[in-house]
């Protein structure tokens, strides 16, 4: 009984809460930005009906999950028992000047024409871990985030509320499983009209 409840821990909270944080950070970051903003819908809905003509049918957690040291080592200047629990640092390692150009700006396009990929084998970035034990939902993870994401942009506007200009959102973090906004994210949706559903989502009017 405790193993079940520790699978659908891991559903709800891995499954659920760090998809929705990814989320509601891009669309933070996108409002904040809004010629990007303008970009992502106009790519997105471009895309969206060249499918439909055809068919007629993007680092949240602050840390690494827990590990436990096998054996004693030593890391720099740093003694490190056997048995002692480490996390990594992936909030700062995604955040090294040393290998991230102006690292606290948002620019998606930096890994248009970049090697480094998000599945752990470089580690300048880790939004899944590495090796054997990193994320084990990371195709489900991409998969629920983008289609989400596109569905947002693709079938709605989005504007501030009460006349707040993008630069005053409020970007405070609040740490927990995932890295989280402190304030949530409060947005007038202004739907759009199209015949085109997607993920199931149907259409908007």
């Amino acid at each position: 009984m405790e193993t079940v409840k520790a699978v659908i821990l891991d559903l709800f909270g891995a499954g659920t809460e760090t998809s929705a944080t990814t989320i509601e950070w891009a669309m933070s970051e996108l409002l904040r930005n809004p010629t990007t903003m303008k970009k992502a819908q106009s790519e997105v809905r471009e895309l969206l009906k060249e499918a439909h003509k055809n068919t007629e049918a993007a680092p949240t957690c602050s840390s690494s999950s827990p590990k436990t040291v096998p054996r004693a080592c030593r890391i720099f200047n740093y003694d490190i028992a056997e048995g002692m629990t480490v996390l990594i640092n992936v909030w700062a390692i995604g955040r090294d000047p040393k290998y991230w150009e102006d690292p606290e700006e948002f620019k998606p396009e930096r890994f248009m024409n970049s090697g480094i990929d998000f599945k752990g084998n470089d580690f300048e970035f880790l939004p899944f871990g590495s090796g054997r034990r990193m994320c084990a939902g990371v195709s489900l993870g991409l998969a629920n985030t983008a289609l989400a994401l596109a569905s947002l942009l693709y079938h709605f506007d989005w504007k501030l509320l009460d006349g707040l200009k993008s630069d005053e959102i409020d970007m405070s973090e609040s740490s927990g499983l995932a890295t989280r906004r402190k304030t949530p994210l409060l947005l007038y949706a202004v739907p759009r009209k199209t015949n085109i559903g997607i993920h199931g989502l149907g259409s908007a009017s």
